[in-house]
């Protein structure tokens, strides 16, 4: 074959990707596109910018069906980009007001979230799916006083095929609980969404009365700090108290997203339901 018809393949290979992508499960879910004004739960408002969708808890329910991740017991939403190149999933937890003045150990941290690892590793293989091993940080966890949230991300690796996935976590603190978000990309493209994702939480605002700042006397305080909103908040309370052992949020927001594969070059969430159309 020569090389002019190679490269003719190829581009004929990629458009029909595309077209069966265009045609895919994903793309027939209820996408909102921006730009656009979304309600994240009662808590929050969303401005979703031009370029990027939004999913209400609905719409987030099937996804998650297609990516074969269970059932959740709270409403989750999700934000991505066009292209699908990454995906955030918003939970709000209801736990009370965070305090935030404790001081972040990030090796005792990163200990309890590979013990909790181990026990949430014993589910996976029940179940049948693949095992984690948590290599370490990829952005060692980081508190914005003036924003009031809490960033960090880990590096696993599936044990089985021995790709290497990350998962970059935020933890914005309200008034009367915590708004969690998840994104997951390809590792190698990471940067690129963090910045992405970054650009559209400008428009995140707690319902009035709900922020941070909003915080009186006699409200709900959560039992737990900044330290364990990385290691399985609620979780990490029932370890104290000689019950389960604590799982990584970032294992337990879902059991099995993080696991479809985003090892590969960006574009991967796009091709898993391309394969699905197939």
């Amino acid at each position: 074959m020569t090389g002019f018809a190679r490269k003719l393949a190829a581009a004929l290979a990629l458009s029909l990707v595309v077209l069966v992508a265009q045609a895919s499960p994903v793309s027939e879910l209820p996408w909102k596109f921006g730009p656009a004004k979304v309600q994240v739960g009662s808590q929050a408002t969303l401005d979703v910018p031009k370029g990027y969708a939004f999913l209400d808890p609905e719409g987030t329910r099937r996804l998650n069906e297609l990516m074969h991740n269970p059932p959740h017991q709270a409403d989750r939403y999700t934000l991505a980009p066009d292209n699908k190149a990454w995906i955030a999933f918003f939970t709000y937890e209801d736990v009370g007001y965070v305090k935030d003045d404790e001081k972040l150990d990030a090796d005792d941290i990163l200990k309890n979230v590979r013990e909790g690892t181990e026990q949430s590793n014993k589910e996976r293989r029940s179940r049948g799916w693949d095992t984690l091993t948590v290599i370490g940080w990829k952005n060692p966890p980081k508190y914005d006083n003036e924003l009031k949230s809490l960033a960090w991300s880990f590096v696993a690796r599936e044990d089985k095929s021995q790709a290497e996935v990350v998962n970059y976590n935020t933890r914005i603190l309200g008034r009367g609980g915590v708004m969690n978000v998840v994104l997951v990309a390809d590792p190698n493209a990471l940067t690129t969404a963090v910045d992405q994702f970054k650009g559209t939480m400008g428009g995140f605002t707690f319902a009035p009365g709900q922020a941070y700042t909003d915080f009186h006397s006699g409200d709900k305080v959560a039992e737990y700090g900044l330290a364990a909103l990385i290691t399985g908040g609620v979780a990490a309370v029932a370890a104290k108290k000689g019950f389960f052992a604590i799982i990584g949020t970032f294992l337990a927001a879902a059991w099995k997203f993080i696991l479809i594969g985003f090892a590969a070059v960006s574009g991967a969430i796009k091709r898993l339901f391309t394969r699905k159309a197939k």
